[in-house]
């Protein structure tokens, strides 16, 4: 997978049903040029729930772990926009996860993601990453329908901001793996198989979650045309 960078933020998170179209036109308009503007953010992109998990997933691809306890970024999260202010109250089960980019197979992102997250069991960490970086990933993106393959593992503790205080306590992610392509149904049909829980389970992960998205929107830093959000009233 192509991504922009060595580690990546993950979100997944559901609205309050009344705010989700101010939500989307938010999060479009000002919320990523906002943080694409801050050193260091590469590409943020907002996935869609195509069955089960929360409704949206959110990535940020950043330049190095050390973007995402940045100044500037921290800056950010603690003196939030008043339209941002207004947004984080209608959100709802927050988890969010600071990660390192541990592996990356393929290229590109397709139009549709299985994200799985889960946990290693005590002592089985290297095992677990061996099996997925070795034996599993390598292969999938020349699979039909596949294209790219990234794991992600936790790797610094978000800390308290402003914005988190608004919409309440987020959960932690752990390790997850996103899988994307360019039809949904072959990414249903792998994680029946080859990334369905059990084998998850029987490589020493726990708190298996897999769920299928369709990427709604995406931008890079490069495509801003100003280096601030946007100057919408609201």
């Amino acid at each position: 997978m192509a991504l922009l960078g060595k580690a990546a933020m993950l979100l997944s998170f559901d609205i309050a049903p009344e705010a989700v179209a101010e939500h989307d036109d938010w999060h479009t308009h000002e919320h990523f040029p906002e943080r694409l503007s801050i050193p260091g953010f590469r590409r943020g992109s907002r996935w869609i729930a195509r069955e089960g998990g929360s409704r949206y997933f959110v990535m940020y691809e950043v330049e190095r772990l050390e973007t995402l306890a940045s100044a500037a970024y921290l800056e950010r999260l603690n003196n939030p926009t008043p339209w941002t202010a207004k947004m984080m109250v209608h959100y709802r089960g927050m988890k969010r996860g600071l990660c390192s980019i541990a592996g990356s197979f393929g290229a590109g992102l397709g139009q549709a993601g299985l994200l799985v997250r889960f946990k290693p069991a005590a002592g089985r960490q290297a095992a677990l990453r061996k099996w997925l970086l070795e034996e599993e990933l390598p292969a999938l993106p020349a699979k039909p329908g596949l294209a790219s393959a990234c794991l992600f593992e936790s790797a610094l503790a978000p800390q308290s901001t402003s914005e988190q205080r608004i919409r309440g306590s987020d959960a932690p992610v752990d390790w997850a793996l996103l899988v994307t392509g360019y039809e949904a149904d072959g990414l249903a049909a792998l994680a029946a198989a080859d990334l369905r829980r059990e084998r998850f389970e029987q490589q020493g992960a726990t708190g298996y979650f897999g769920a299928i998205y369709r990427i709604a929107y995406a931008l890079e830093e490069r495509e801003l045309r100003t280096p601030g959000p946007s100057q919408r009233a609201h």
